[in-house]
């Protein structure tokens, strides 16, 4: 079960503000200040250049008009000559479009001006293209350097975290969060950064550009963009829980295709396919409807702004060709100022358009800062003592444990395991008997009591020393992709090859092994195909044993092995045990008679304890046990 507002709630998320998100993922790139800085140099830089050239080319319209405008006036007269001549033929509009120009009257287009004009230009495109790609590589090298270093702490935030945090979060859920919401952070912030950077830029060069020219015709530019910042910021403020639902969905769905997938065969066996089905397209249809909803509602921001600088422009125009006409304003003045009102419009509507980008990729920011911000294992203690042997006993002390604070499993528990001994932990399920042996390695931290490994407090030692000490064999086996030599060797890495396959020998792997083709270089997936389960279990138990621990746990170990296996398991162990203290959670009586103590537990109480004997001389709650056992094998 998933707990409210855990990584594996689906849909229970309570989103952070955007603006503190926001800051604090900005905060992520702080590692690369000194690259960013370069970054903005080369974007003030580009875009100093692409706002000047407009200017430049003004210039050239200026040079091509004056010369049209020149070759049509009588040659031989001076430009006031020309003008008076045109206000006394009666064409003062014109007269005052001229006395605003640098024209000679009977001079044609000066090519050689015009010429030096357009090679200035393409050198300033081509110097702030440069600067622009300088800036794109540098700024790629942060992103991805940025997303490596998020990567690398949420990896040791996961070895950091407890295990009470797995049981409470759904795998596909947080496999989600550190791949799906870390690729989507990555593309958010290559898209955006120097997108948004340029077009903030953009917009201040623009507004010094346009003031520079006429201060009436900007503030007609301007006037538009409340109006733009206003719809901006009424419809982001509507797409943003879409795009966190989107997020949170994705994450529901992985979960839900990783655990239908993982128990496929049990989905088979029991005919629940459609109902599988059934909450599959449920959950799909929830991100369908989230995603669509996100892109829409925030994908309506561009041809908001585009249409209101349709408008702009078309004032611009009229405004500008009016000032042309009463000689206020050059014609290339009036052309350049209408590129300016255009691409002052463009950095806005691109600003709009990466709101849908910021908000999903701050919504993927808000699922893996929730992640790291997630409580840690408590810290090793600074001056952590170490047992002076390595003996393996292990003194349960007044023990107690829950995993809800008002549901108590195990209290007041005392158990005595001495330094070679074999413990059998019996009893119904949810008595407690794993999260007993739990407890030995500080997966979980006590409630009360103390638990004495060697004469020291195991919470006073280093996790690592205290695991160092102990091998564990689980009822689910786990192999991880690689040869059956890797998996074995994955006990102790340092160990040498003739102590692995003995290891292997004596767990009985070296038989079935050796009947492979590629014998102990036969490569198995994640899931262990290729080897049945039984032979799984016998890999890791031979891992266990190269492993050579002081304390073994071994819970269920033999539950997947058929009965001959088992009981040449049985007297490998018997050998192994030597010298070991060994912890065995059995449910199969049988394989635990020769245990030196049986400990029979119920709901979190030793109720119980002895060798095998003794105890169904008892007639307690062992021998109901065994006898139910026995008697429904009988039956």
């Amino acid at each position: 079960m998933t707990r409210p507002g855990a990584p594996g709630a689906p849909g229970m998320e309570k989103p952070h503000s955007f603006g503190p998100s926001l800051k604090r993922l900005i905060r992520q790139l702080g590692a690369y200040r000194g690259m960013m800085t370069v970054v903005l140099i080369t974007i003030v830089g580009s875009v100093a250049l692409n706002a000047y050239t407009p200017r430049v080319l003004g210039d050239a319209t200026n040079e091509l008009f004056d010369g049209v405008i020149g070759s049509q006036l009588p040659a031989g007269l001076t430009k006031d000559q020309a003008v008076q001549g045109l206000r006394d033929s009666g064409h003062g509009t014109f007269a005052d479009m001229v006395s605003a120009m640098d024209v000679t009257p009977g001079q044609g287009i000066d090519f050689s001006a015009v010429g030096r004009i357009l090679g200035l230009v393409l050198i300033l495109y081509v110097a702030a293209a440069l600067l622009g790609w300088l800036g794109a590589f540098l700024l790629n090298k942060v992103v991805v350097g940025t997303i490596t270093g998020l990567r690398a702490r949420i990896e040791g935030k996961i070895h950091r975290l407890p295990l009470k945090f797995y049981d409470e979060s759904a795998r596909g859920d947080l496999l989600s969060r550190v791949t799906n919401d870390l690729d989507n952070l990555s593309q958010s912030l290559q898209q955006t950064i120097s997108q948004f950077l340029n077009s903030v830029l953009m917009v201040i060069a623009i507004l010094i550009m346009m003031f520079s020219i006429s201060p009436v015709l900007s503030l007609i530019a301007i006037a538009t963009v409340p109006l733009a910042a206003i719809a901006t910021g009424l419809i982001a403020k509507r797409s943003k829980p879409h795009f966190v639902g989107q997020w949170s969905s994705t994450g529901a769905l992985n979960a839900q295709i990783e655990e239908a997938f993982t128990g496929h065969e049990l989905v088979k066996a029991f005919g629940r396919r459609n109902e599988v089905e059934a909450a599959f397209d449920d959950r799909n249809e929830k991100l369908y409807e989230s995603s669509w909803r996100a892109q829409f509602i925030s994908g309506i921001i561009m041809p908001t702004i585009m249409f209101l600088g349709n408008l702009n422009y078309v004032a611009v125009a009229v405004v500008g060709g009016l000032r042309v006409a009463s000689g206020s304003l050059s014609l290339g003045e009036v052309q350049a100022f209408i590129q300016y009102s255009r691409q002052f419009t463009q950095p806005l509507t691109q600003i709009g358009s990466m709101f849908n980008l910021m908000q999903s990729g701050v919504a993927s920011a808000e699922r893996i800062f929730a992640v790291l911000d997630e409580d840690e294992e408590s810290p090793d203690p600074v001056d952590a003592q170490t047992p002076a042997t390595d003996s393996g006993r292990i003194v349960f002390d007044d023990v107690s444990f829950r995993y809800v604070d008002d549901a108590p499993l195990i209290e007041n528990l005392s158990l005595t395991a001495e330094s070679g001994d074999t413990i059998a932990i019996v009893g119904p399920t949810g008595a407690g008997k794993t999260t007993l042996v739990n407890l030995i390695l500080r997966f979980y931290e006590l409630d009360g009591g103390t638990i004495w490994v060697d004469g020291v407090d195991a919470a006073a030692m280093t996790r690592d020393d205290l695991r160092e000490r102990t091998g564990m064999v689980l009822q689910d086996s786990w192999l991880f992709g690689g040869t059956i030599y890797d998996n074995i060797a994955y006990g102790d890495p340092d160990a040498p090859r003739e102590e692995v396959l003995e290891a292997a020998k004596i767990s009985h792997v070296d038989h079935f092994v050796r009947t492979l083709p590629d014998g102990y270089e036969t490569v198995l997936d994640d899931e262990g195909g290729g080897v049945s389960a039984g032979e799984r279990q016998l890999i890791t138990i031979a891992r266990a044993f190269l492993a050579k621990p002081s304390i073994l746990i071994l819970d269920e170990a033999t539950s997947s092995v058929d009965t001959r296996t088992e009981l040449l398991i049985g007297k490998a162990m018997a050998n192994l045990r030597a010298d070991r203290t060994s912890f065995v959670i059995a449910h199969r009586l049988s394989t635990i008679r020769d245990a030196d103590t049986i400990v029979v537990m119920e709901d979190g109480h030793i109720v119980e304890q002895g060798d095998h004997d003794s105890l169904l001389a008892a007639k307690g709650a062992y021998f109901r046990l065994y006898n139910a056992q026995f008697s429904a094998a009988v039956s």
